[in-house]
Parts: structure tokens; C-alpha cells; sequence
């Protein structure tokens, strides 16, 4: 092989190894990029269905609590204080109790005092909720939940400025994460609570549990969760008259009426459970008979709940 020979040959094999180490480049580049894009294409993938199935189990956690309530509504005592009174909010551990009969031997101290909460908002009805109210110049109480949109932003501004009660319900009102354990119920509820003080200024005070304090969704003793909340100087409310605008039937405003007014005579103070939902607009609709009804009875009174306010609780 003469010289010049020789020499192209040198650049054939010099060119075909600047090829194979340009391919394999390319390669230890391309080959671990697809796989990136794949594994997280499947990761996104994974997480949408794991969150698509954390939803459902919630959404059937809520179900069962409201197909629950609403056998027990139509099967219960109705002449007690009975667990037909529950739900995602009518959740009633103080069942087959006698009612709290108001003793009106004494008319100048006797005084049945009525709460109006509303439960799960903002909404977008809540500014129609406080415009009743307003026109009727009654103060609630408003357990909310976490939201971060500018209309549930202003309504809770407009829920304090107009002088009604901030409580809350959890950020999340996912009952798989609050529930899971003592952290995870902590978390979300210093969570809330720093959201609604940066929101409005006010260090709300006032609790209520999703599905309320006798739910049977939580993975962790409740005696935690009610012990820790009296460690932070937080009342837990629950409720003894339910609206039943949680159960899985939709009521009309009527039913919703009758379910609010009909066994307020049985208790000196009570709770009414409503909810503040997109899907709730009855409510909405019979709360203005609700609240006339109601202050048309003598020695009679509505408030928003306080630090004087007694607290209704399902738990001892």
C-alpha cells in the first residue's frame, strides 16, 4: 500500500470514528431524553388518575355519609334529638336524646336563641345569602372552606365587613387528606386558618369538621382532633336542626323550610346546618321565610355564634 494509499484510508477510518462517536453522542443524549419524556408523560398521567381517584373516593366518602343520613331520616325517631338529624354535615352522635325542652316558667329570663351557619362556602350564591341577611338585619355564621379565586376572596372580605361570624371548615374539605392523620388535620386547618387571617384579618376562632365531629370518615380518633383544637383555644360546632340541603335528594325550598322551622321549638339554643354550595340554590330560596318565620316568635332571637355562644356538640 503506497503513501497516498494509505493516507485516505487514515481519513476513511478517522471520518467513519468521528461518525460512530458523533452517533453514540447523539445517542447518550436522545435515548435518556425520550425516557425523561415518557416517564414523565406517565408520571403526569399516573397523578391525574391517582387525583381522579382520591376524588372519587371522596365523593363516595360524602355519599355514604348522606346515604346513611338519609335512611336514618326516613327510619329514625322523629320525636327526639336523633342521628336522622345529620349529614356532611348531618353527622349527630347525641342520638335518641331527649330534647332540650325550653322551660318557659320564667318568661322576663327565657330567651330561645337561633344560629343560622352556613357550611362549604364561598359559593357563587354567597353574596345572595348576605344580601338576605342583610336585608333582614340578621348576622350568621359562615363556615368556610379554602378557596383562592377573586370573587371567594371578596366574599369573605364582604362576610366580615358586613359583621357575620368567619368559622371554619378545613382548606380542603377533601375528607381522605383530613382525616388521615393527626398531621395531616393540622396542617390543613393552620392552613386555613393563615389564609382567612391574610385575607380579612380576623384569627377565626371557630370550627366545624366536614362531616361533623361524630364522622365516620376519619382514620384518626376524634378526641385527637377535638383535644388539639381546645389546645389552640378553638371551639368545635356542631349542630341540632339540619336543613337536610346536604342529603343526596334535592329538596325543595319548602322541605328545606319545614326541616329548619318545625323543631326549633324543641331546644333553647339551636344550630341550624345549611350549606353555602353551587348546588344549593333552595336554600337560598326558602332562607328568607326561614328567617321571617323565625322572628316572628315570641322571646325569640337570632345570632351569630360567639365566645358566648354554647356550644353544640355531638361529642362529650
Amino acid at each position: 500500500m503506497d503513501e497516498s494509499t494509505y493516507a485516505e484510508y487514515r481519513r476513511r477510518r478517522v471520518r467513519r470514528l468521528k461518525k460512530i462517536i458523533l452517533i453514540t453522542l447523539a445517542l447518550a443524549i436522545i435515548i435518556p431524553l425520550v425516557c425523561s419524556i415518557i416517564f414523565l408523560a406517565l408520571f403526569i398521567h399516573t397523578r391525574r388518575e391517582l387525583n381522579d381517584l382520591q376524588n372519587r373516593y371522596d365523593e363516595l366518602l360524602t355519599s355514604m355519609e348522606q346515604l346513611r343520613d338519609d335512611i336514618e331520616y326516613i327510619d329514625g325517631p322523629q320525636d327526639v334529638y336523633s342521628v336522622s338529624d345529620v349529614t356532611d354535615s348531618q353527622r349527630d352522635t347525641t342520638v335518641e336524646t331527649t330534647p332540650d325542652i325550653p322551660d318557659e316558667s320564667d318568661e322576663d329570663e327565657y330567651v330561645r336563641e337561633v344560629y343560622l351557619t352556613f357550611d362549604d362556602g364561598p359559593s357563587i350564591y354567597t353574596d345572595e345569602i348576605l344580601d338576605i341577611l342583610a336585608d333582614h338585619d340578621v348576622k350568621a355564621t359562615f363556615f368556610v372552606t379554602g378557596k383562592t379565586d377573586e370573587e371567594s376572596v371578596d366574599a369573605y372580605k364582604r362576610i366580615v365587613e358586613d359583621g357575620h361570624t368567619l368559622g371554619m371548615h378545613s382548606y380542603s374539605h377533601r375528607y381522605s387528606q383530613i382525616y388521615a392523620s393527626k398531621e395531616a388535620f393540622v396542617e390543613d386547618l393552620n392552613k386555613l386558618q393563615e389564609y382567612l387571617y391574610e385575607t380579612t384579618g380576623v384569627w377565626s376562632r371557630y370550627y366545624r369538621f366536614p362531616g361533623g365531629s361524630s364522622n365516620t370518615a376519619s382514620t384518626v380518633d376524634m378526641s385527637e382532633l377535638i383535644d388539639y383544637l381546645t389546645e389552640q383555644d378553638i371551639t368545635y360546632f356542631d349542630w341540632n336542626i339540619v336543613s337536610g340541603d346536604a342529603s343526596g335528594q334535592s329538596l325543595s325550598a319548602d322541605t328545606i323550610y319545614n326541616n329548619c322551622i318545625s323543631r326549633l321549638a324543641n331546644f333553647n339554643e339551636a344550630v341550624i346546618l345549611m350549606h353555602d354550595a353551587a348546588d344549593k340554590h333552595s336554600t337560598v330560596e326558602a332562607l328568607p321565610r326561614i328567617i321571617e318565620s323565625i322572628q316572628e316568635m315570641d322571646d325569640t332571637v337570632i345570632l351569630p355564634i360567639n365566645d358566648d355562644t354554647f356550644p353544640i356538640q355531638h361529642r362529650e
